[in-house]
């Protein structure tokens, strides 16, 4: 989780909203990182877990990550629930959770939906307090120059 709260950081630099996202092998090599660039690449899917899973099955020449682990700073939206039960990411680790645009314990609930083709082992919590002041911060100054 280290990592992706590093990410989050240099997203929190670049102007975008501060998420990061890791993936790990099994044998807890990281094959890929990233964060949030949907202002930087003007692409509104350009979140921190579409971007790190897309480089994780670049980088093992595959369109499935069954023995990878996921590893977020913030509770993954819809979107990005599809993608990780897609990619059948094995374990989803998360820090903070999103009341208003969660898709994992918040609103769709996505993985316990019966159409849902794959459900990760979902870990919820981990590094909580400072990935969400992380984000808290950001919105307050965000605020406060609007």
């Amino acid at each position: 989780m280290q990592i992706a709260l590093e990410e989050a950081e240099s997203a929190r630099q670049r102007g975008e909203v501060p998420v990061g996202a890791v993936i790990v092998s099994a044998k807890g090599d990281v094959l890929a990182q990233d964060g949030n660039r949907i202002l930087e690449l003007k692409d509104p899917s350009a979140h921190a877990e579409l971007l790190a899973i897309r480089k994780a099955c670049h980088k093992s020449d595959s369109e499935r990550l069954p023995d990878c682990d996921l590893y977020v700073t913030l509770e993954p939206c819809t979107m990005c629930a599809g993608l990780i039960s897609f990619a059948r990411i094995r374990r989803l680790y998360f820090a903070a959770y999103d009341p208003k645009g969660g898709g994992i314990e918040q609103g769709a609930a996505f993985f316990v939906r019966s159409t849902c083709h794959h459900a990760p082992e979902v870990y919820g919590g981990i590094e909580e307090i400072r990935a969400g002041a992380l984000l808290k911060d950001f919105f307050l100054k965000r605020r406060s120059e609007n």
